[in-house]
């Protein structure tokens, strides 16, 4: 089966694909030939990725699925939330959106945090939304080369390493993304 996951992003490319396996043939924007960026504009990581998956299925009318993610920090109200990878600047600068967050949490004890992402599937024109959380706390400096985005700042819950100090593989048995993509893969290997 072929479907089309609405970014461009190779890092989530594979950590996708390899939480999907062979099951299915993940295809990203640019192998269909997509290469602007998608407006995301909606209040929620939910309405994000409803947007996005509508905007390629409308473009492509394949089966396809999109994915937003935000960092929930206890101690900011959900900052930065639905605008994680825009926190600093307009742009995807993760080491600004980095130092604006440790910034904001200087002095601050109470470092508790998750990780959730929302996935938006359409299928045979019908919508569907799966969701992943990891709960943790964020470090109080960057640790770890791997990863991208919050992951060296990023402790998951009962762990003593970041994401980013983590294998792939790793990332992905606990990850919010691998979660919320565990239960997209799933429902599909229900459905064909």
């Amino acid at each position: 089966m072929k479907i089309v996951f609405a970014t461009n992003n190779a890092h989530k490319l594979d950590e996708v694909r390899q939480v999907v396996g062979n099951s299915f043939d993940i295809v990203s924007l640019r192998e269909c030939g997509i290469t602007e960026d998608i407006p995301e504009n909606e209040p929620t990581l939910e309405g994000n990725a409803l947007s996005k998956a509508r905007y390629i299925y409308a473009r492509t009318g394949l089966d396809c699925f999109a994915d937003d993610t935000g960092l929930e920090v206890d101690a900011l109200g959900g900052e930065p939330g639905v605008r994680s990878a825009r926190y600093a600047t307009d742009g995807h600068d993760d080491e600004a959106n980095k130092r604006l967050l440790l910034e904001r949490l200087s002095g601050t004890e109470n470092r508790a945090a998750q990780f959730r992402t929302a996935v938006a599937l359409i299928l045979d024109g019908e919508e569907y939304l799966f969701e992943g959380i990891v709960r943790g706390a964020i470090a109080t400096e960057q640790h770890g080369e791997g990863g991208f985005g919050y992951d060296p700042l990023f402790y998951p819950e009962g762990g003593d390493r970041t994401f980013a100090q983590m294998s792939g593989e790793e990332k992905n048995a606990i990850s919010h993304r691998g979660r919320a993509v565990r239960k997209l893969a799933e429902f599909l290997q229900e459905k064909i």
